[in-house]
């Protein structure tokens, strides 16, 4: 099938390289000059594993083209992918305006003769609950030519995408036109030849199920880590809750691993955005907006942990920090806890090295010479009052503990994530400090 997709972010150009390589012709839209520069030379603005193998393999095949040129995309193609990305202003009021300009534009082309030739417009990017409503209406003002719009959110994961999009658990097509709900059925269908995971339904439920299904998974990392601050007091263990519960069916082992809180910049523009739709409908989603303020809170948890076992203050200590990126196996410093505990730590007059496989170069653009950036893990550690693992990548999980006990000048050990074996630890001398845990 002849696709395009407008919007070379994120959820675009997973979205663009994984149907190109099940064998359509797909044109990636950027309308930034600057970015289809960078692109065009091989350079992701985004670190997913895979898709620069992706991308390169259906350049290279012919499959999979950039391209600056809205109208000629749309004009060709029998989908486009509206993959533009959505900014949340501080109020949570999602910013359409560029969405819509871009419906009009699309509009233009539908109106400008192509009479018979049926296009699907598909809205991947996350919008409020009845966008997909008002871009149909925008589109045919100026349309003359047949067309359907359909909601059909994105679910992926960062870090996870590219899998997460060629053996989906779910796919969601909000439209009330069958033969739209039918064109989309056919882009997928090599997706779901082992089982059907295709949901067909009205564009405002599917609107609304992204924002739930990303504000019921946050709930679940906020709820485990207010009662892991419950557990520290009373002198249980959430490790051990955390197992009990996870045992049973009915909840499941899923995102119930505490931490320092939650980031991602998609997630929280998710929750801001649902409660803003809430506040607008007149409505208190409570446990949602618990939830935000929660995680806010536990993103100062470290820095709290720090500061008493270091006799109350961290002036003039250094402290090492292992993982910037607000998850593992991503570059997206977006709202990552890492930065809250970067800033609180420089405040309060410490000196902060860092480490991380992939992020150090963002985190370098946004604090330059306020800290040291270490190329190795070890090396960050090196003469460290104290030692912080924030994100868990794969690295961190077993180091050489010895050597980490060597090096430092202090040998505290903070496990934000939980990961490590605090008897272990102590045995070989370390002061060890988890979140929630009873030893």
């Amino acid at each position: 099938m002849r696709i395009a997709v407008i919007g070379t972010g994120y959820v675009g150009l997973v979205t663009g390289a994984c149907l190109a390589d099940f064998g359509n012709d797909v044109v990636a839209v950027e309308l930034d000059e600057a970015r289809l520069a960078r692109l065009l030379a091989g350079e992701l603005p985004i670190y997913e594993p895979g898709l620069d193998v992706l991308i390169a393999t259906n350049r290279a095949a012919g499959r999979y083209r950039l391209s600056r040129d809205l109208e000629s995309a749309v004009r060709d193609a029998e989908v486009v992918y509206l993959a533009i990305r959505v900014a949340v202003n501080v109020s949570g009021e999602p910013q359409v305006a560029e969405l819509m300009d871009v419906a009009d534009r699309i509009g233009k082309v539908l109106g400008a003769g192509a009479a018979g030739d049926y296009k699907v417009i598909a809205v991947r990017t996350t919008v409020p609950v009845g966008t997909v409503d008002r871009l149909g209406v925008r589109i045919g003002v100026l349309a003359t030519a047949p067309f359907g719009v359909v909601s059909n959110p994105s679910f992926l994961k960062e870090g996870n995408a590219v899998e997460d999009f060629m053996k989906p658990d779910r796919l969601v097509i909000g439209t009330s036109d069958g033969r739209a709900a039918e064109i989309m059925r056919r882009v997928y269908s090599p997706l779901v030849r082992t089982r059907d995971c295709i949901f067909v339904t009205d564009s405002r439920s599917a609107e609304l199920s992204k924002y739930a299904t990303s504000a019921l998974l946050a709930s679940r990392v906020s709820f485990m880590n207010d009662l892991a601050m419950l557990a520290e007091e009373v002198g249980a263990d959430i490790e051990t809750i955390r197992k009990v519960m996870g045992a049973d069916a009915r909840i499941g082992q899923k995102y119930l691993f505490v931490g320092p809180g939650f980031g991602g910049r998609l997630l929280q523009n998710d929750l801001n955005s649902l409660l803003h739709a809430a506040r607008e409908a007149g409505r208190d989603l409570a446990i949602v907006r618990a939830t935000h303020e929660i995680n806010q809170r536990q993103k100062r948890v470290l820095t709290d942990k720090l500061e008493r076992a270091l006799q109350g203050s961290v002036d003039g200590k250094r402290v090492a920090i292992w993982g910037l990126a607000f998850k593992p196996k991503s570059a997206d410093l977006g709202e990552a806890p890492a930065l809250t505990l970067i800033d609180e730590l420089l405040e309060r007059g410490a000196k902060v090295v860092v480490h991380d496989p992939r992020a150090l170069d963002n985190v370098r653009a946004l604090y330059g010479e306020r800290l040291e950036y270490a190329a190795d893990m070890y090396d960050a550690a090196d003469g460290a009052d104290a030692l912080a693992l924030v994100t868990e990548w794969h690295q961190y999980r077993r180091p050489d503990f010895r050597r980490l006990f060597q090096s430092m000048r202090t040998p505290l050990l903070l496990d934000g994530r939980n990961v490590w074996e605090p008897s272990e630890l102590r045995e070989l001398g370390f002061r060890y400090l988890g979140i929630g845990r009873s030893a």
